[in-house]
């Protein structure tokens, strides 16, 4: 999203309906087209102008709650009293629950964010593609074996990646499912309920694309892990 947050229409965004696999496409690009934070002091929903930036606030949204005045960056007249970008509950689009304090991705690398269809066990999966590279990156083992295999990153650790969902807003989207294990198969660790101070995507409703924010105190639970 580009220009002045100001003229952004919903209903005129241009956005990609989303693959079942990253293979199916070339571009490295996610389900997403626009994020959003809500702010702490107003409750009101700010445009973020950009992937980057967004990954920048999620990162430290708990200890630096999102404010109106941290807009002034991109948005100089930005205040609390100015009308929200959106309102969650106008219908026009389609939002999930981001998880906070997740990782920027280490310089050159990409996180990227894939829907699956509603009606699926799983909302969303999460790869992570290295610089230079189109190789995709679907699971923490993955990561491990790839970097043991690339010492060149060096600096690199598996501290700065996270995989992470977002829990769609839509009850339904995803179908539930028995629980086979209480652990994780990716990690072997058992599988907690993640309480999260939301930070949410929001989609025009004829689309399967999401997009971010951050919702006051609410709390929510990540969807079980296959």
């Amino acid at each position: 999203m580009e220009g002045s947050l100001s003229n952004v229409a919903p209903e005129t965004k241009s956005v990609t309906r989303p693959t079942s696999s990253p293979k199916a496409s070339k571009r490295l690009s996610d389900s997403i087209t626009n994020f959003t934070v809500q702010c702490a002091n107003c409750l009101k929903w700010r445009f973020i102008p950009t992937k980057e930036k967004y990954e920048q606030i999620r990162e430290t949204i708990v200890e630096q709650p999102f404010v109106c005045k941290m807009a002034h960056e991109w948005r100089p007249e930005i205040t609390c009293d100015v009308e929200p970008d959106l309102v969650k509950d106008d219908g026009s689009w389609r939002w999930a629950i981001d998880k906070p304090s997740i990782p920027k991705p280490p310089p050159g690398w990409q996180r990227i964010l894939r829907l699956r269809a509603e009606g699926g066990t799983k909302f969303s999966d999460v790869y992570y593609v290295p610089p230079s590279s189109g190789k995709w990156l679907r699971t923490t083992r993955e990561v491990e074996r790839y970097l043991s295999e690339h010492p060149e990153y060096i600096g690199v650790t598996m501290s700065q990646f996270s995989f992470r969902t977002p829990v769609p807003s839509e009850k339904n989207y995803v179908r539930k499912r028995l629980a086979r294990s209480s652990a994780s198969p990716d990690t072997g660790e058992a599988a907690m309920p993640v309480a999260a101070i939301p930070i949410s995507w929001i989609a025009p409703d004829q689309i399967e694309d999401l997009q971010f924010g951050e919702e006051g105190s609410s709390h929510v639970e990540a969807p079980a892990e296959s």
